[in-house]
């Protein structure tokens, strides 16, 4: 583009039109400012997305899991007459550690009883760091969760299956995050100072926690219906490439507009802003920050079969698995239960290699571990495919940005602080349920509300 075109101004103006950026927009617009969304993509949703297998299924390829407490997901599912139903945890789990196979009622149950009992004892450990009233944060911050597991838990399956976990969750290994991240992330929407009587205990042996429903379509649905509700604000294929910073005001520069607005939202994730072009730069703070907070890395597969025969086995579809490539697996079978769906998770290191590779090699892989968990059934599927989300252009990685050793003390607090009249929204900065949904939306009303006051100041 050139400086040739014409100059659009608005009062806000807007990057990325998932969940927070959207929501932005909405809380803005209420209130009667002229917002302008950028995407770079040719749809909105971020990392949600929705598609449709051969069979007529609808499925998710990114985030999934809604929890009953994520009241701003569940107000939008309401408004825009969106069905959800349960997530099935109905029989038995299966942990695959050492080369073996156990199973139990649920993951921690299913581990032998000396595993089991040192899993436990970590997760208490974890609890009291949470809850620890004059926290080593310097320490903390410089050692790994790797480290940690090493110097807490002796037991080879259990540190194996807590490891597993992690990946499950995260999407990244325990040796590239800091354990001070780490207890702060593991908090969901609790306050770790409360004793409300959660437990990390609780999340990894219910597999529940935040995870209780899921739509009966796609959660990109919520985006859509807020992409509709703004109409003509939200423009897509134009990606934002350079940020310009004035006292007064800012510029937004795609390949084909400049936008001149009074305040702006950056709502990507943290790797994505260090691909824009700033000018005047960035503080160093904030440039080490997004240095430093890699994208996880993730390569969700969905396989559907006739039925999901597992369950007439007794087994609830859940598999935990330290042995194989796919990291985790869930049912996420339509409530009818007419036809089976198994999603599958590569995460971590494993799904920077992986996805690298052909469909054809990842589904070979996947139906083999299948094999392993669920017999000969599990080789005949109806359909096989899967999303290599580290190969998405704009996301580059999933399920979100995590801090190495050393980020959270020496620059966190730059996740959220304001750079001129540049604000930062998205799932990584959310203050509560951060890397979900809800996080995500929450980040989009906070950063609104900040917006408003800090405009409220300029005018009085």
């Amino acid at each position: 583009m050139t400086g040739s075109q014409p100059l659009e101004r608005y009062d806000v103006g807007i990057v990325g039109a998932g969940l927070a950026g959207l929501t932005a927009a909405r809380e803005l617009t209420d209130v009667g400012l002229d917002v302008v969304v950028l995407e770079a993509r040719d749809r909105v949703g971020g990392r949600t997305l929705g598609t449709s297998l051969s069979t007529g299924d609808v499925i998710d390829r990114g985030a999934e899991w809604i929890g009953e407490e994520h009241e701003h997901v569940l107000e939008l599912a309401e408004e825009f007459d969106l069905e959800l139903c349960s997530q099935y945890h109905e029989g038995a789990d299966r942990v695959a550690v050492g080369g073996e196979l156990f199973e139990g009622e649920d993951r921690l149950r299913a581990l032998p009883p000396e595993a089991a009992a040192e899993l436990r004892d970590a997760f208490e450990r974890i609890e009291a760091l949470r809850r620890e009233e004059n926290p080593d944060t310097g320490r903390w911050d410089g050692k790994t969760l790797q480290t940690w597991v090493e110097e807490t838990m002796g037991n080879q399956a259990a540190r194996e299956a807590f490891e597993a976990y992690f990946r499950a969750m995260h999407a990244a290994e325990p040796s590239q995050v800091s354990l001070l991240y780490f207890l702060g992330d593991s908090d969901g929407g609790d306050d770790p100072s409360e004793d409300d009587g959660y437990s990390f205990a609780q999340e990894y042996q219910a597999s529940n926690v935040g995870t209780e429903y899921r739509f009966i379509g796609s959660t990109q649905h919520l985006s859509q219906g807020l992409a509709e509700v703004l109409g003509d604000t939200v423009r897509m294929e134009e990606p934002v490439r350079r940020i310009e910073r004035r006292d007064d005001g800012v510029t937004l520069v795609s390949d084909t507009g400049r936008y001149d607005v009074s305040d702006a939202i950056v709502a990507v994730s943290p790797p994505l802003i260090e691909r824009i072009e700033h000018e005047p730069p960035l503080p160093a703070r904030r440039r080490a920050l997004g240095q430093r907070m890699p994208m996880g890395g993730v390569v969700k597969c969905v396989v559907a079969y006739d039925e999901p025969f597992w369950r007439d086995d007794g087994y609830s579809g859940v598999v935990l698995s330290a042995d194989g490539v796919v990291t985790s697996f869930n049912d996420v079978s339509p409530p009818d239960g007419n036809r089976g769906l198994l999603v599958g998770f590569i995460a971590g290191d494993d799904a920077f290699e992986w996805s690298d590779r052909s469909v054809t090699e990842r589904r070979e892989q996947v139906l083999e571990e299948l094999r392993r968990y669920f017999g000969p059934q599990a080789s005949e599927p109806l359909e096989y495919t899967d999303k290599a989300w580290s190969r998405t252009r704009w996301s580059t990685g999933g399920y979100n940005a995590v801090m190495t050793p050393g980020t959270l003390a020496a620059c966190g607090d730059a996740l959220r602080e304001p750079v001129g009249r540049v604000r930062w929204a998205g799932s990584e900065t959310a203050i509560e349920w951060p890397g979900f949904m809800e996080g995500a939306i929450r980040s989009g009303k906070r950063v609104a509300n900040e917006v408003l006051s800090d405009r409220g100041e300029r005018e009085s």
